[in-house]
């Protein structure tokens, strides 16, 4: 079994995290001088600000690969860090009982942007919305009697990290909105290069064929007329562009990753088959294939089975209808329902000829069309009016198309 998978990986939330990475060094470093600037009146328990400090030192560093990416960022980790920070906040009084009269800096200072703007990044702006909060209650509670600054501090922190987090999710939107534009180019550009290819060797053919046969006759005619029906049948199927279709992974830990794959059938067997593209080779010269603009995807055993049912219609069509009869697809996808109708303009059913049939042991309608619809837990309808051909219609239920 062949398999070749094409990888292309976007992220346009990497570059925040790299510069997440610097803030966090940055601001340790930060907090580390802004304590021995405000140390030279003393601190009363200088221990527990330097003892504090050199864990957030050690973390900080120790932790750099966490913030590299989201897929190493985790949810231990994000609640890990938010811990280091609301303890830094509620060790300040404890360090220096003046810090709530004076209203200055606490021991971790502006590096506890850094872990809420982690939860902005990883999980958007409800998360950055619970880990800013949790800080602004911190801050309330480290002050005592929060001053006007203090409020300032809080609602800043409150509103930018959200603001950053909706931003990321937009921006993780609009990367996989491009991916799929992306996966459509390149399907159409495929297409269209296996369209030249055809056209300028097995089109030809079957034309040359089909020329070469009927200007002979005899046998060679019926060779020619088969010719042209798979002539007509290819150039459908190239010109309706029934590509199986990529797939997109929207997992936000690597970004948006666009993978076009191609298996053989036997590969896909438990996944979603595009009914159009078990169809389209029944499409010839007198049959017409009506069909939706984009995938009619069911359980690969429902869309078999429904493919199968049409067949049988259309056989239905050539034996009684005759060879020169039309006949006419006409596919439906709703979103509870797959409908397929198939028409023709042959004779009609004289009334009672089916349970005739049946009688006699011809099972093609009923096990066959009606049968496998049955067991879809769906239904087969049949119209047929004396002179104005038949009409028959197959519901396939969504829900219950899977539990075959």
């Amino acid at each position: 079994m062949a398999k070749r998978e094409r990888v292309v990986r976007m992220s346009v939330e990497q570059p925040l995290w790299r510069a997440l990475t610097g803030y966090r060094v940055l601001t340790m470093v930060y907090a580390v001088l802004l304590y021995y600037a405000f140390n030279r009146g003393g601190y009363e328990r200088p221990w527990i600000a330097i003892g504090y400090l050199a864990v957030l030192c050690c973390w900080t560093l120790a932790t750099l690969p966490k913030v590299a990416n989201a897929a190493s960022c985790t949810k231990g980790f994000l609640v890990a860090d938010l811990a280091v920070a609301l303890v830094g906040i509620l060790l300040t009084p404890l360090a220096d009982a003046q810090a709530q009269s004076i209203d200055g800096p606490t021991l971790p200072s502006i590096w506890t942007a850094g872990s809420v703007l982690a939860y902005a990044i990883k999980g958007g702006w409800r998360w950055a919305g619970v880990a800013s909060s949790l800080v602004a209650v911190a801050n309330i509670v480290e002050r005592g009697h929060p001053s006007r600054d203090t409020f300032h501090n809080v609602l800043l922190v409150w509103v930018a990290s959200i603001a950053i987090g909706y931003v990321v999710e937009v921006a993780r939107a609009s990367e996989r909105t491009l991916a799929r534009a992306l996966e459509i180019e390149a399907a159409t550009r495929e297409r269209e290069r296996l369209a030249r290819d055809i056209h300028d060797s097995v089109l030809q053919v079957l034309a040359m064929v089909q020329r070469r046969g009927t200007a002979l006759g005899g046998e060679a005619a019926e060779l020619g007329r088969m010719a042209g029906e798979q002539e007509v049948a290819l150039r459908t199927l190239v010109a309706g562009g029934l590509t199986r279709p990529s797939l997109v992974s929207e997992d936000e830990s690597e970004g948006a990753v666009v993978r076009v794959v191609e298996v053989d059938d036997e590969a896909d067997a438990d996944g979603p088959t595009d009914l159009r593209v078990l169809l389209a080779p029944r499409a010839g010269s007198r049959v017409t294939l009506s069909e939706p603009g984009a995938p009619v995807l069911l359980p690969s055993p429902a869309a078999r089975e429904l493919a199968a049912a049409v067949g049988a219609a259309l056989d239905n069509v050539r034996v009684h209808a005759g060879e020169d009869a039309h006949a006419w697809i006409l596919i439906e996808d709703w979103p509870d329902e797959v409908i397929v109708t198939v028409r023709d303009d042959g004779p009609g059913i004289p009334e009672g000829r089916l349970a005739q049939a049946e009688g006699e042991g011809r099972m093609g309608v009923a096990l066959s069309i009606r049968g496998r619809l049955r067991d879809l837990g769906g239904t087969a309808e049949l119209i047929s009016v004396p002179g104005q051909g038949t009409e028959v219609e197959l519901k396939v239920p969504r829900g219950k198309a899977g539990e075959k």
